[in-house]
């Protein structure tokens, strides 16, 4: 079993094709999603793994929909299909394509997360550890049977983009484990406990505004849950600032949540939720750089007095 199909769109799956290269593995395609526009000038920008793979000379295969039609699929003819944050579900002839199957890398401790935003859900919530789980893939999103997991910690100072990295490498060390004992017939099969999933869908604008009725510790974690991307927000007096980094306050407070506090000597602290506050440290203003906050108070920020209000967003979790 050396020959391997791979499908993988973002960051996250460059260092499973990668790895899996140095391996060893003969990769006669890599499927990935088509270019899209980015950025302010709508350039037609290829993922991330199209770039990986036009790196090692690997023929790109981008199509809208799998279920349009799989002859690229057919003619490489894999003894196995490993995808790894794709961003599409795989058609019943995809998997019954390749004899050892479809496998995927997934980031959490399945049942727990399935869909696209497992990580940022799972600092989000606050949750002290994640993980890996290798799955041979099934119709249904995430649902497939189990060939081996790993757990990793979320420590306090994680963000999503520091778990992500961290994911991606046990992601594809965990791999190789799952294919060395796929090729000795070693492989185990756990079902999942479909009664136990969870589910993390793909972060919306709505998601990204911060939601000042939680407490504190609450309103940190989904700070960090957006951190490097996609950042979450907040509007006060007009004023539209990205928050990158805070703490919670060891103070209590009678106020409403979103209230101004202090924003005076590099300091500014906002009422949440439950009489708790929160200290925010790294801010962006709307066509600004990211800051500290004494930084932002001495500029744009000099404009804020104590009482006035952060716009809430909903509820999140």
């Amino acid at each position: 079993m050396k020959r391997a199909v791979f499908m993988g769109t973002p960051d996250f799956s460059v260092p499973v094709l990668e790895r899996i290269l140095a391996e060893g593995y003969d990769v006669p395609l890599v499927v990935t999603q088509p270019d899209r526009p980015r950025g302010r000038k709508k350039e037609m920008i290829p993922s991330p793994v199209k770039q990986a793979a036009e790196k090692h000379g690997i023929p790109v295969w981008q199509p809208e929909k799998l279920s349009d039609g799989i002859v690229p699929l057919k003619e490489a003819a894999p003894d196995i299909i490993i995808t790894a944050a794709f961003g599409q579900l795989l058609p019943p002839e995809v998997l019954e394509l390749p004899p050892y199957g479809c496998i995927n890398v997934h980031a959490s401790l399945l049942p727990e997360y399935r869909g696209g935003a497992p990580i940022h859900q799972a600092v989000i919530d606050g949750r002290e550890e994640t993980g890996i789980t290798i799955m041979y893939m099934a119709e249904k999103l995430d649902a497939g049977d189990i060939i081996v997991q790993s757990a990793i910690p979320i420590h306090e100072d994680d963000t999503a983009g520091t778990m992500h990295d961290k994911l991606s490498f046990e992601g594809a060390e965990l791999l190789l484990k799952a294919l060395h004992q796929l090729e000795k017939g070693a492989a185990k099969r756990v079902p999942q406990n479909h009664e136990q999933a969870t589910f993390a869908p793909n972060i919306t604008r709505e998601m990204e505004r911060i939601d000042w009725q939680q407490p504190a510790a609450a309103v940190r974690n989904q700070i960090r849950g957006l951190v490097p991307w996609p950042v979450g927000y907040s509007i006060i007096e007009g004023i539209r600032l990205k928050l990158w980094e805070a703490e919670v306050a060891e103070k209590e407070t009678e106020a409403a949540p979103g209230t101004v506090l202090t924003c005076s000597e590099g300091v500014l602290e906002t009422a949440c939720g439950q009489g708790t506050v929160i200290r925010l440290t790294k801010v962006q203003p709307a066509g600004g750089k990211q800051m500290s906050a004494d930084t932002f108070l001495n500029g744009k920020g000099r404009l804020l007095e104590p009482g006035q209000r952060f716009e809430s967003g909903a509820a999140h979790g």
